[in-house]
């Protein structure tokens, strides 16, 4: 099956739709280039109970249009949770004051929130000294350096306080709020990303681990300077292909769809396609992550992007090097990354297996 979209149009700020059973889709603004975040209102009908599944950043129209859904869709029924999928700040940046409003708990994975803690207070390693030695020694410009520190004042801003306390979901753990919702996680884009699952259904809120048309930002941060952000994407990826044909993905961004197995497709081969960009940049040569941003983005990239530019380059040149196709040399001031001389057919090998090592999907291309 090829991939379907929804041919719905999506619900207006402040209004909800009914896109499945036991599920309310609602759509917040974003002051962004990605102007939009899908949330969801997981409801039992027969209880009059609804948790709130993503919050939306904290500003006025996504204060407004909550107290608008608070006050009418969902008047005469009983809130029991505010549930976040991940730490990102459209997802989690209201949770406290929806929390506190509607006086229920915050639901979500512990690696999430203390990730949210960590970036939020700016703790170290997330304060500004601690990232501008880690981005300066990859190579990072003035104007990168001075855009991931804007990124992380903007986190502060659009995630202004966070609920002082949690009741934890954790993968295998089930959710009952009219169907049963079974709770998975992947990692990659965050460290403890959550998704739900309902096979009673066949419905899937993936989050941003799963979109229609654009792929998640996979980055390296200083929590973990050495880590393989992408191949712990690509592995969650995997789980996705089991899916029938049938269900149906509520994702963070665009419009809901079926045909996971077929994006899933699409996006191991986008990925791939990334690696083997880098493999050619670098054969016979070293460079640094800095340098790789315009092999990966032929275009001219704002402040924003430029900051998912560099963390994507990064986590793509790990995925590589932790396939053990590529070199990494370090020394006081910069860490490169080079391989020997490679042929066009190498070049493709090496990346097919960079992504189906991580993914489980090896084929004889390879």
């Amino acid at each position: 099956m090829s991939l379907e979209i929804l041919d719905r149009e999506p619900p207006a700020p402040g209004s909800a739709l009914e896109i499945a059973p036991g599920v309310l889709w609602v759509r917040m603004p974003l002051p962004l280039a990605l102007d939009h975040v899908n949330l969801w209102i997981l409801r039992d009908e027969e209880r009059k109970r609804y948790a709130l599944l993503d919050t939306g950043m904290d500003t006025g129209p996504t204060r407004d249009a909550w107290s608008t859904l608070i006050a009418g869709p969902l008047a005469g029924e009983q809130a029991v949770a505010v549930i976040v999928s991940h730490l990102h700040p459209d997802h989690i940046g209201l949770a406290h004051w929806l929390c506190d409003r509607l006086e229920v708990p915050l639901r979500m994975t512990l690696a999430e929130y203390l990730g949210a803690c960590l970036i939020q207070g700016r703790s170290p390693p997330a304060d500004a000294a601690t990232l501008g030695r880690f981005y300066a020694k990859h190579g990072a410009s003035e104007r990168e350096l001075a855009s991931f520190e804007g990124r992380a004042r903007f986190y502060v801003r659009a995630v202004p306080h966070l609920p002082t306390s949690l009741r934890r979901i954790e993968a295998g753990g089930l959710l009952q709020l009219g169907p049963v919702w079974q709770v998975g996680t992947g990692a990659g884009h965050s460290p403890e990303h959550a998704f739900f699952h309902c096979p009673e259904t066949s419905v899937l809120i993936s989050g941003d681990l799963l979109l229609p048309s654009i792929s998640s930002n996979i980055s390296v941060f200083t929590l973990e300077p050495e880590g393989d952000p992408l191949g712990d994407f690509l592995a969650a990826l995997a789980r996705f292909r089991n899916l029938s044909d049938e269900t149906l993905i509520l994702p963070s961004h665009g419009r809901p769809f079926r045909g996971a197995r077929a994006r899933v497709g699409e996006l191991l081969s986008h990925h791939e396609e990334r690696l083997a960009r880098l493999l050619t940049a670098l054969s016979g040569s070293f460079a640094t992550a800095s340098d790789m941003v315009p092999v990966l983005f032929e275009r001219n990239l704002s402040d924003h992007e430029l900051v998912f530019a560099f963390g994507e380059a990064l986590a793509h040149l790990h995925r590589l090097w932790q396939a053990g196709f590529l070199e990494r040399r370090e020394d006081p001031a910069r860490i490169a990354f080079g391989c020997r001389r490679m042929g066009p057919d190498e070049i493709r090998r090496s990346a097919h297996l960079a992504v189906g090592t991580a993914a489980g999907v090896v084929t004889d291309q390879a």
